[in-house]
């Protein structure tokens, strides 16, 4: 279906329409959005998640659509209750480099470290933040945002990067996630992160546009900085097999809601378990779908 059609299909549907035929500028808006059930892709520009509302879904991962929020992508896809009625193809973008570490070791600050989360649009398990200061003399080769790599190939760096980095993965748990926000969580266990690693950073390179409370050192917010900066990408990249590790782990205890392969996103399957079984103590609460349910069974038991 082309975008005409797809744009009349959303107008009839009132939710907002975003003209694709022209280019974007990615804000982290989309991702602050506290709560806001987020799915992922599967980096050939598939769905995870193909449930009740409109999602643009990037190769670089997905976002909520808002009026006020305007986004760049690979490849665009509108899904409205699960159907596609339109895409629309960008220019890739250029892979992360070392400019903005460079940068700070030309003012003095020559231990840079990166930092990132991954996890915060599971509707289950924890957040998971890394902080990597990489060796300008090893750097391996194929840093990127995780979002855009394969899991042979994250695996595959992963191990590179601990081989010839300091690396330090934290956790925010559901708990903390539900008491602070999921946005706070995130800082939080990027936070812990930063300061588990074995050597102190001059300088923090931190992905979105915000500097996380209780980081007391230099620090700079770099929006979408695991697509620019090669620190933050790596920091990504161990995030994402770190978390990953955790659901399988979790699956292992509760089968039913296919973790080990949905990573705790809203996939439909998940979904639907969540219908049927109801929430697990590794459920965030807070979410709305999540809250939702809970809300439901709390009047058909009334």
């Amino acid at each position: 279906m082309g975008f005409a059609r797809a744009a009349c299909a959303m107008r009839a549907t009132g939710w907002p329409v975003i003209d694709l035929s022209v280019p974007w500028v990615l804000t982290d808006q989309a991702e602050d959005a506290a709560h806001a059930p987020v799915a992922a892709s599967d980096g050939k520009g598939g769905w995870l998640d193909m449930s009740i509302h409109p999602f643009l879904c990037l190769r670089r991962g997905l976002f909520w659509p808002e009026e006020d929020v305007t986004v760049v992508c690979i490849e665009c896809v509108w899904i409205v209750h699960g159907v596609c009625i339109g895409q629309k193809s960008a220019m890739e973008k250029p892979a992360p480099d070392y400019s903005f570490e460079a940068a700070a070791h030309a003012r003095g600050l020559p231990v840079v470290a990166g930092t990132d989360e991954v996890g915060r649009g599971p509707l289950a398990g924890p957040v998971v933040a890394a902080a990597v200061v990489l060796d300008p003399d090893n750097i391996p080769e194929g840093l990127n945002d995780s979002k855009v790599l394969t899991l042979k190939r994250r695996v595959a760096l992963a191990e590179a990067i601990h081989a010839t980095a300091f690396v330090a993965i934290a956790e925010a748990s559901v708990e903390e996630i539900e008491q602070v926000n999921i946005l706070q969580a995130s800082h939080l266990a990027m936070v812990r992160a930063v300061s588990a690693l074995p050597v102190t950073p001059d300088h923090v390179l931190i992905d979105g546009n915000r500097i996380p409370k209780g980081l007391n050192l230099s620090a700079e917010p770099i929006v979408k900085g695991d697509a620019r900066s090669l620190s933050i990408a790596a920091a990504s990249i161990v995030a994402k097999i770190r978390r990953d590790e955790i659901m399988v782990e979790l699956a292992q205890h509760y089968p039913e809601y296919g973790w080990q392969t949905n990573a705790g996103y809203p996939t439909k399957s998940h979904t639907l378990a969540l219908h049927k079984f109801g929430p697990t103590p590794h459920h965030r609460r807070t979410f709305k779908p999540v809250h939702n349910i809970l809300y439901q069974d709390k009047i058909v038991t009334r």
